[in-house]
């Protein structure tokens, strides 16, 4: 982003892992001075030495620290220390915004809580990010909140076991909303003159992600299974054909004027009129002889020639791509940001134009 709509902010990341440190890169990104304190008796930042088999055991750096540091200054400071201590609350009285993840009680014990420096910073904006909440001393690790909020419950194949999804989504669902409720802080600040505590829990964030499968269960008392990629629904949704050249292709076809035309392209015109297909109810009820039919004639033809016929009729169709083609894409290595020896996707996916 040429852009940098908060230049001349000082923000002071106390966050460590990846929801918080995710949000000072965002901020980092759009232009603010972000310095991040790190433990040096611990080594800093925990996730220094998440590291892959392959990666350097001996270097100070792990691709997953990287992912969510850019653009920071990083300061090893012992806040047990008192010179040091007292170094990092000049820091956060100096700041527009702090970010942090401590545990129950331990910013008072800092003198580094909301309470105590808005007596002497009072448009300081002040995120905060637990776990299950401010209350709770609980340890918050994304896996646990996944098991916790539903989301391994219902994901993975029918016969697996509970899975969690390969990212921390959590943190970065909880990341998301902090980076919201900072930006509406701050636009408040600008009306008012006056700063904020903004929290998110990991659970909260967790929970309001739940959109439409809470309200399968909300409204219909639904408590949504394990069925793979399959949407609960809408079908064919989440079907995955194999095509003449053993690629994938995963569809997400949503109106019957979209599974009309998938059919014309798979040379299988009469099936949009056949009743056990023609809503998308009965597709639903229906799917697994549906996908079978589907999956025969899109085994006689090539993933290439497949998919220029879905994108010529606006049928909503993916290749299934390892992260090494994903990042082959223009598209994709246009978000990757480098940093000395290091890089990350962006923290910014959106384009502001004026």
């Amino acid at each position: 982003m040429n852009n940098k709509p908060l230049s001349g902010l000082k923000v002071l990341e106390l966050a460590s892992v990846l929801a918080g440190p995710a949000v000072g890169t965002f901020l980092a990104e759009l232009g603010a001075e972000v310095i991040k304190i790190e433990n040096p008796t611990t080594g800093g930042d925990v996730t220094r030495s998440w590291k892959l088999t392959t990666e350097d055991a001996d270097s100070d750096l792990s691709g997953y620290f990287a992912s969510v540091n850019y653009g920071k200054q990083h300061r090893f400071l012992d806040l047990k220390d008192a010179d040091e201590l007292a170094e990092v609350q000049q820091l956060a009285r100096e700041s527009d915004i702090i970010i942090a993840n401590f545990r129950k009680g331990q910013a008072e014990r800092f003198g580094l809580d909301f309470e105590a420096l808005r007596q002497q910073n009072p448009k300081l904006i002040y995120g905060n990010i637990t776990g299950f909440g401010a209350e709770e001393s609980r340890p918050a690790f994304d896996v646990v909140l996944q098991a916790e909020t539903g989301y391994m419950y219902m994901n993975g194949q029918p016969d697996s076991d509970p899975t969690k999804m390969p990212v921390a989504l959590i943190d970065v669902l909880a990341a998301h909303q902090l980076k919201e409720a900072v930006l509406l802080a701050l636009l408040e600040r600008e009306k008012r003159g006056e700063g904020a505590l903004v929290e998110v829990s990991l659970f909260d964030a967790a929970v309001s992600a739940l959109t439409n499968q809470a309200s399968n269960w909300l409204m219909n008392g639904h408590i949504p299974q394990r069925i793979g990629s399959l949407h609960p629904n809408i079908a064919p949704y989440g079907e995955i054909l194999t095509t003449k050249d053993e690629k994938q292709i995963v569809l997400a076809i949503g109106s019957n004027a979209q599974f009309r035309a998938l059919c014309e392209v798979l040379g299988l015109d009469e099936l949009p009129d056949d009743p056990a297909f023609e809503t998308n109810q009965l597709r639903v009820e229906n799917r697994t002889v549906l996908h079978q039919q589907l999956q025969s004639n899109a085994a006689q033809l090539g993933c290439d020639d497949l998919m220029k016929q879905f994108l010529e009729k606006n049928i909503p169709a993916g290749v299934i791509r390892n992260l090494k083609e994903v990042f082959q894409t223009e598209a994709a290595s246009e978000l990757v940001n480098t940093e000395g020896e290091t890089k990350r996707v962006s923290q910014i996916a959106f384009k502001i134009r004026r």
